[in-house]
């Protein structure tokens, strides 16, 4: 009996071993669609741009009066609501563009230039609010918006650090909901924390996208009359999670944009505290129930909810639509590794993509020099990645460790039962987690090899790469 009970156990754990060794099923294949992903093109003006900056030696006595020029141009052209096909935009953009290559030597070049990129920034948002949903305006101010936002952040790093603004204010956009003052902005209730984290996943989430951007999370702040700040946000570890700004600012983050819904907007204008109320419901949400991650970035269905989701619903709910244009993933490379990584809807909410929302006004920005240039690191690196998944490269992962992966998943279900974090996060299955860390793991190591590059060049040129010849260097480094 004794000798039958062993075979048994042993039988058992072959058959378990076996289990943990299986294949695992493939996901669905991303649907086919025509590439709609947006190029530059202009490699030959950017070179032109760093070699007029490398040929500077001191500040030209005309940049007062161009930066002043471009302030009043922007200002006329957002006056009159200019028409996305008014080429004086992009005119506008390469003054913009030539200022930076002129400014850098110039000692107060930092102050100056944002304002100037803050007149644009804050005419074309404003100007696009009757722009029609057509490819022509989202080019055209994603051109102006980025455009610019890689001027200014091209300029901030060759810059000291002691003379790199650390806050930007862009617009004292009004509002009536509650507020509270927070390293130097007013928050107030209703608003849109629009932030990049540190980790590489992060990175691809901010540059995974038709139009690569800047940042990876959304968070929805509630401001009580009493004062107390809190931040309703997803996590991928955790689902839903309700913060305080210290907690919120602890958590690694290269930059941090403040949004706030524009005061001329018609469901603004009927109830001043909607966005308030937009809030509350963000916060009672979270308060009532655990709302599990959604991997599959379904933004129609809230019993899931990933960080534009907490965005976009709540403030659906009440009659606003963010995202006028939705957030697409059309080259093949890109559309490949979001289906590796879970992702079943193609057209969603990214964050990025709600910097150029027109129903929103940009309030102010938080980075520092040494952020940005992490920021700019990884995102080099994950769009060389990103080009070598358009050539076939898969999105990969240790099958040794699948084992491992499956039981660690098995111990997280177990957690997540008595509502604690386990190792793999609720509703990721064993393959992408460890797609992630291979993710991580070989975003560090080039890492590692781009930021010598950098200490070469810098060391040669005496600057730092702008972001095109950063994108140059993680290419030469790639294995």
């Amino acid at each position: 009996m004794k000798r039958r009970t062993l075979q048994r156990v042993g039988l058992a754990a072959l058959c378990t071993l076996g289990l943990l060794w299986l294949p695992p099923c493939p996901h669905d294949e991303p649907p086919e669609r025509p590439d709609e992903s947006f190029a530059w093109n202009a490699n030959e003006m950017f070179e032109g741009l760093a070699a007029r900056f490398d040929a500077n030696e001191a500040c030209p006595d005309d940049v007062q009066a161009r930066a002043s020029a471009l302030e009043a141009e922007a200002d006329a052209l957002g006056q009159a609501a200019a028409p996305p096909t008014d080429t004086r935009w992009d005119a506008l953009l390469q003054g913009l563009f030539e200022l930076t290559a002129d400014i850098g030597r110039c000692k107060d070049a930092g102050p100056r230039f944002l304002a100037v990129r803050n007149a644009l920034w804050t005419n074309a948002k404003a100007a696009s609010v009757t722009w029609p949903t057509d490819e022509v305006g989202r080019q055209t101010l994603y051109r102006v918006l980025y455009g610019s936002r890689a001027a200014a952040e091209a300029l901030l790093l060759q810059l000291p650090a002691e003379h790199a603004p650390t806050l930007n204010l862009v617009d004292a956009v009004p509002s009536q909901t509650p507020s509270v003052e927070y390293e130097g902005v007013r928050i107030h209730s209703g608003d849109l924390l629009v932030s990049r984290g540190g980790a590489p996943t992060s990175a691809f989430i901010a540059r995974g996208n038709d139009y690569p951007g800047n940042f990876s999370h959304v968070a929805v702040v509630h401001v009580d009359e009493s004062g107390e700040a809190k931040l309703i946000e997803a996590h991928i570890e955790k689902g839903i999670a309700v913060a305080t700004p210290d907690a919120y600012f602890r958590d690694k983050k290269l930059r941090v944009l403040v949004l706030r819904m524009r005061p001329d907007h018609p469901v603004l204008a009927a109830d001043p505290m909607m966005p308030h109320r937009a809030a509350q419901a963000a916060l009672a949400d979270a308060d009532a129930r655990h709302i599990p991650y959604d991997f599959e970035m379904d933004f129609a269905d809230p019993q899931e909810q990933f960080c534009s989701e907490v965005a976009s619903t709540h403030y659906a709910d009440l009659g606003v639509t963010l995202w006028k244009t939705l957030s697409s993933f059309s080259s093949t490379g890109l559309a490949n590794w979001m289906a590796a990584f879970g992702v079943t809807h193609f057209e969603t909410h990214s964050p990025s993509d709600l910097e150029y929302d027109p129903a929103l006004s940009v309030v102010a920005e938080w980075h520092s020099r040494d952020t940005l240039l992490d920021d700019h690191l990884d995102n080099a690196i994950i769009d060389q990645m990103l080009e070598e998944a358009q050539e076939g490269a898969p999105l990969d992962y240790s099958y040794a460790k699948l084992p491992l992966a499956r039981l660690a998943k098995v111990y997280s279900v177990v957690l997540n039962a008595f509502g604690k974090v386990g190792p793999v996060p609720e509703g990721m299955s064993p393959v992408v987690a460890l797609r992630a860390t291979w993710l991580a793991d070989e975003h560090a190591a080039r890492k590692a090899k781009l930021k010598a590059a950098v200490t070469a060049f810098e060391q040669e040129r005496g600057r730092l790469p702008a972001y095109w010849e950063l994108v140059a260097l993680a290419a030469a480094d790639a294995p």
